[in-house]
């Protein structure tokens, strides 16, 4: 099924995911969205662990809300623990979810959080208890570049967690860009350990992280990828942390220096940036 430029795709496992017309990529392309996100998300997270032992209201930036395939398995993984969560949705438009919400039920993911996610698109927000404990929902409708740039980035809930699922760099490297990863990581509060999982193992991708003054390691494998990228503000949160040996290939790769600007290239790194990651504190 074909509308609004998505369409309906059936997977090889034989489960349905969304695919853009205008990017020209299916999101979770491989295993699915609910199982995707389960490896990415939240059993690389321990996120029901964390959650479990959190004092107070534990905060998801959800960014790239897409078909809130992310967001609503991060819910259901969730419900019943005795910990409030606010789950901030963000995306420059609603039309995926619009789709995904007519094509529900081959979907399967929505399930009993239908009704929430109905109540979210026009309102850009919901409240709900999953389980035992509230739930509050909100989506932001903004380029979060621009946001993460301009002041009432300082107003945004600090968060515990980042899902960081955008359209690859190639097709929206503002995303994946250094000023980009900087502005986010400033925003963080230094207090409050945060981890950020994404599907990319790219070499740019790690180093980008790296200047913007995240601790970075090799994250879980997905159907999809070997191994992926996380990245946190503390290194307490890294299991596997990029090494020297893993710095020793960056000097060799001929796309490694991060997007300073939203244009996707590939190149070396400059004598400049192979300096400032060589001092960075995970590699002293």
């Amino acid at each position: 099924m074909q509308s609004s430029g998505y369409k309906l795709v059936r997977l090889a496992n034989g489960v349905h995911s969304v695919h853009s017309l205008a990017h020209r990529e299916t999101f979770h392309p491989v295993i699915g969205p609910v199982a995707e996100a389960e490896a990415l998300y939240v059993k690389q997270l321990r996120l029901v662990e964390r959650i479990r032992g959190h004092p107070g209201e534990f905060v998801i930036w959800d960014v790239g809300l897409g078909a809130a395939a992310n967001a609503l398995t991060v819910l259901r993984a969730t419900r019943g623990l005795e910990c409030a969560v606010r789950l901030v949705s963000f995306d420059n438009t609603v039309e995926p979810l619009v789709f995904a919400l007519r094509n529900a039920e081959s979907l399967a993911y929505f399930s009993d959080y239908l009704p929430y996610v109905r109540h979210l698109v026009p309102h850009g927000r919901v409240s709900f208890d999953n389980g035992t404990r509230p739930v509050e929902w909100k989506f932001v409708r903004a380029d979060f570049p621009s946001l993460l740039s301009g002041p009432d980035a300082a107003f945004l809930p600090k968060p515990n967690v980042v899902l960081f699922d955008p359209f690859s760099p190639a097709n929206n490297p503002a995303m994946w860009s250094l000023p980009l990863f900087a502005n986010l990581f400033r925003v963080l509060d230094p207090l409050r350990p945060c981890a950020l999982p994404t599907y990319s193992r790219s070499t740019m991708l790690r180093v980008t992280l790296l200047l913007a003054g995240f601790y970075v390691g090799v994250g879980h494998a997905t159907g999809e990828k070997e191994e992926t990228t996380i990245a946190a503000n503390t290194p307490a949160l890294i299991d596997e942390p990029l090494d020297r040996e893993w710095l020793r290939r960056v000097h060799r790769s001929t796309s490694a220096e991060p997007l300073h600007e939203p244009v996707y290239r590939q190149a070396r790194l400059t004598p400049g940036t192979w300096e400032q990651l060589r001092q960075h504190p995970q590699f002293r």
